[in-house]
């Protein structure tokens, strides 16, 4: 049963001056083109309206919007100090095995040196041995079919941190 009053997180975020919802959508995606497609689409009524802005968003990126949102990604089991979204979500390699660290370094490196770019996976409920499995299987991929994972990737992504935005009750 759906509701018909905007749920409050997501109140907030429409009410949010420009300066702040853009600040926050930058640490949703670092992509500058996505979050100015989502600023110039509120306010949002239901958070289905945005998940689905979002999604046009990132298939709207260029190659070089996709090159910006995957800057603003560090290395699978690597996450940024003081960046909380990332260590929560790589959360699966947390604690992990120093063989398992070792094997998910070097992939991280293979895949760079392949793609030219970070490996990206939403890797929000996986374990260190599924993102150690999913980049060793994309390394086998093709770069147009590698593009199509990564771009689908960054989409399941941004969802979760939207969701984590807009549907949490605290301010």
């Amino acid at each position: 049963m759906t509701s018909t009053s905007t749920p409050p997180g997501l109140a907030r975020f429409n009410a949010l001056d420009e300066r702040a919802a853009r600040a926050a959508l930058h640490e949703v995606c670092a992509c500058a083109v996505w979050g100015e497609r989502l600023l110039a689409a509120r306010p949002y009524a239901a958070c289905e309206d945005l998940y689905a802005a979002s999604d046009a968003a990132v298939a709207g990126l260029t190659a070089a919007d996709l090159r910006e949102a995957l800057a603003g990604h560090p290395p699978i089991g690597r996450p940024r100090p003081g960046d909380p979204a990332s260590a929560r979500e790589q959360r699966g390699m947390a604690g992990a095995p120093d063989r398992l660290r070792a094997e998910m370094l070097r992939l991280n490196r293979a895949y760079q040196e392949k793609f030219g770019h970070v490996f990206l996976i939403c890797a929000t409920g996986r374990t260190g041995e599924q993102l150690r499995d999913a980049a060793e299987e994309r390394l086998g991929n093709p770069p147009e079919r590698e593009r199509e994972i990564v771009r689908t990737e960054l989409g399941r992504i941004n969802r979760v941190r939207l969701a984590r935005l807009v549907e949490e009750e605290t301010a």
